[in-house]
């Protein structure tokens, strides 16, 4: 199979990172490359640094990239790229760019076991190492699936699934794709199944649990600011409400001044705005994106620009 990734919002993440020809860039999740390429090619004397954990992805993106020298493919987290521009004597960068979610490729490819379409092993893991949701489903508590499927897929029926997985899981592994859909399915009434994803919500928490995505956003967003130079952009595009809550809430943090109380005469604590946001409200997919790329549909963009370091 093709490692095939549309570019989601690609223009208006190129016109966001507002790119200098000699500047440093940070793809953190390069994928098919297709956002990095078109960094690349509007770089002259400047640098890309295209970071992702998953091997297949870092393969294809090197093969990608391979025509423009100014591109470097490293195989790593987001979160690390701090240690991992520290190391390339890169620092400050002049944006950096997230695109978050599971890649075309991942959901397509049924081996990977992100989809709940066809039947595979149930795996998830972007990096291809560490614990697999079938492990975590085998290890993990009925409270703690309950909890991981109520938090990250805010799923109405968590507590059915989770006890009805326990219940499989005695008789044998719940190892597969398939299995865990028709647990989920007969954990609903009748009407909820009748829904166009009935499985979404289940295989989102999962993946989000298996992967650490949210202490991985948390960690690469505060990463990614501090690597930015004054009048740096950060670009983030989000694909479901916890993710865009917490960009959200961390640039509407990084972008507050003073924190004195209100009755306070006067500022004490000198705080001022380590950054302004370029756009207030997210930038969604328009109605000609929509029509090629329906995966794009729950896509919203961020984008902040750094104004100085934090001061508190």
């Amino acid at each position: 199979m093709e490692f095939s990734h549309y570019s989601v919002l690609l223009q208006e993440c190129l016109e966001g990172l507002n790119i200098d020809p000699s500047g440093t860039y940070v793809d953190g999740t390069a994928g098919g490359a297709g956002h990095s390429r078109e960094i690349a090619r509007r770089l002259t004397d400047g640098r890309l640094f295209a970071l992702d954990q998953d091997p297949d992805a870092v393969a294809v993106a090197s093969e990608r990239l391979a025509p423009f020298s100014q591109a470097k493919v490293i195989r790593t987290n987001f979160r690390e790229m701090t240690s991992v521009l520290q190391q390339e004597n890169a620092l400050p960068v002049n944006g950096v760019l997230l695109d978050l979610g599971v890649s075309s490729w991942q959901l397509d490819n049924p081996a990977r076991g992100f989809s709940y379409r066809e039947d595979a092993p149930l795996d998830m893991r972007m990096s291809q190492s560490g614990t697999t949701a079938a492990q975590l489903l085998a290890e993990s508590s009925e409270a703690e699936i309950s909890r991981i499927l109520w938090e990250y897929g805010e799923e109405r029926y968590a507590r059915n699934i989770a006890r009805n997985i326990v219940k499989a899981r005695e008789k044998a592994p719940v190892e597969t794709t398939m299995q865990l859909v028709e647990i989920i399915k007969s954990s609903m009434p009748a009407a909820a199944r009748r829904e166009k994803n009935p499985c979404k919500r289940t295989f989102q928490a999962l993946r989000i649990a298996v992967n650490s995505e949210l202490d991985a956003l948390s960690q690469g967003v505060d990463a990614a600011f501090d690597c930015l130079a004054p009048g740096g952009r950060l670009v983030i595009i989000t694909f479901h409400s916890l993710e865009d809550r917490m960009v959200k809430q961390k640039f509407a943090e990084l972008a507050k001044g003073c924190v004195c109380p209100p009755e306070f005469p006067v500022c004490v604590c000198g705080r001022t705005p380590a950054a302004k946001l370029i756009n207030r409200k997210p930038i969604l997919p328009s109605p000609e994106e929509l029509a090629v790329n329906h995966r794009s549909a729950s896509a919203k963009l961020r984008i902040l620009e750094k104004i100085h370091e934090r001061n508190g």
